[in-house]
């Protein structure tokens, strides 16, 4: 009966303990990193604007888990180089998701690289915020979401802001020579440009278009200055404008006003040409835009990171902004719903504004764009600095278009 009672003990002993350790074991916090997964243009012909978003990300993982990260974790950024290419893009994404096993993903840098993540994240129900994406109609997946802060109607809207600039100088354009990359965007852009001139009653000079990664304009600007435009509208990315304006110089072409929608801003800043050279914008380091406490402590961190890394300007402008702002959504949306669910951080963002250094971006338009508003600025090189010119409210203090 003695042995009976001790092996039932024995029994009982070993059972709690198994119990005990078991609950102790659900009750330990999971402390694992939760990690995010993207790719960005680190290198190829995208790779001189694509490189500030790494900047800028790094910049707010580490503010992040200074400040504990998410769910009382540190947050993970795995980030890949997609060669500035959406079929790379594509295949790491895939492998982002499936292989890494990435808790999160955002998007890649530029148009094509957003199709090709898109499609992966529609196939695996992910949430995907991107910020560099003009092709607002094919924006289709209901999980995909706008960090950029433009509007849906961006073919009108950044056309008509534009001539609105040029036209409140001393000498409005009549003419003007209507050039294109066939990057997806930007080609978009243009050709609702060109039907906003026809309805404003300007004269289209000329029209030409090239090639994606295009290092040769002698002949475009051979064209340009036959045709003796007003003005230069280019639908450009990255360094387009700088090769554009070097192959005019070498043919003593200076255009009375030069337009570029978005070009590698320090190459552009730091060219003897850039001289009033006119661009699209969200964010510049001046009033009104810095007058933010989190603006302009991102602004002092990546001066310092952008000069360490040997950038031809360090400041912050467009695409270091967005790239920030695109952190901001997610970490807004992760810390109100105390979730990693990419349904319940897609469902809190549709109802929901984030306030970030570019302004209150909203999700209450189609596809997921802003509606009725569009954060987007024109700026201008003038005295070695980028300054907004346009509209006048967000315009620099004391400064103005500087026209022909």
């Amino acid at each position: 009966m003695a042995i009976q009672i001790q092996q039932w003990l024995r029994a009982f002993l070993l059972g709690a303990a198994t119990l005990i350790a078991a609950g102790a074991h659900a009750q330990a916090p999971n402390t694992a990193p939760i990690r995010v997964g993207s790719t960005l243009a680190l290198t190829g012909p995208l790779s001189a604007t694509a490189v500030m978003q790494k900047i800028a990300g790094d910049i707010y993982i580490e503010q992040l888990n200074k400040r504990g990260g998410w769910l009382g974790r540190p947050v993970e950024w795995v980030l890949k180089d997609d060669q500035s290419k959406p079929d790379v893009t594509r295949t790491l994404y895939e492998q982002l998701i499936t292989t890494e096993k990435v808790d999160l993903i955002v998007g890649p840098y530029a148009t094509g690289s957003i199709l090709s993540a898109m499609g992966v994240a529609q196939r695996y129900n992910k949430l995907l915020l991107h910020n560099t994406f003009g092709l607002p109609a094919l924006a289709k997946y209901d999980m995909l979401f706008s960090v950029g802060g433009q509007s849906y109607e961006i073919e009108s809207v950044w056309p008509n802001l534009v001539f609105d600039a040029v036209g409140s100088g001393n000498k409005p354009p009549k003419t003007v020579a209507m050039l294109t990359s066939k990057f997806p965007s930007v080609h978009f852009v243009t050709q609702g440009a060109r039907e906003v001139l026809k309805k404003r009653g300007m004269t289209e000079a000329t029209y030409l278009e090239w090639e994606f990664g295009n290092r040769d304009f002698g002949a475009i600007a051979a064209r340009v200055k036959e045709a003796k435009p007003d003005m230069v509208w280019v639908g450009g990315v990255g360094l387009d404008g700088n090769l554009l304006l070097d192959a005019m110089k070498k043919i003593d072409y200076v255009p009375p006003q030069f337009f570029i929608a978005f070009p590698a801003s320090g190459p552009m800043l730091k060219s003897p040409d850039g001289k009033g050279v006119l661009a699209l914008t969200v964010f510049e380091e001046h009033a009104p835009f810095t007058s933010n406490p989190v603006a302009a402590e991102f602004v002092k961190q990546f001066n310092e990171r952008a000069a360490k890394a040997n950038l031809p300007d360090s400041s912050v402008e467009l695409i270091a902004a967005v790239a920030y702002a695109t952190w901001q959504a997610l970490d807004a949306a992760v810390n109100a719903t105390k979730s990693l669910d990419d349904k319940t951080l897609a469902a809190w963002l549709k109802k929901n504004q984030v306030d970030t250094v570019i302004g209150k971006v909203r999700w209450d338009g189609t596809n997921n764009f802003m509606k009725g508003t569009d954060l987007y600025r024109v700026k201008q090189v003038q005295n070695g600095k980028w300054q907004v010119v346009w509209p006048r409210e967000y315009a620099a203090p004391g400064t103005k278009l500087m026209a022909p």
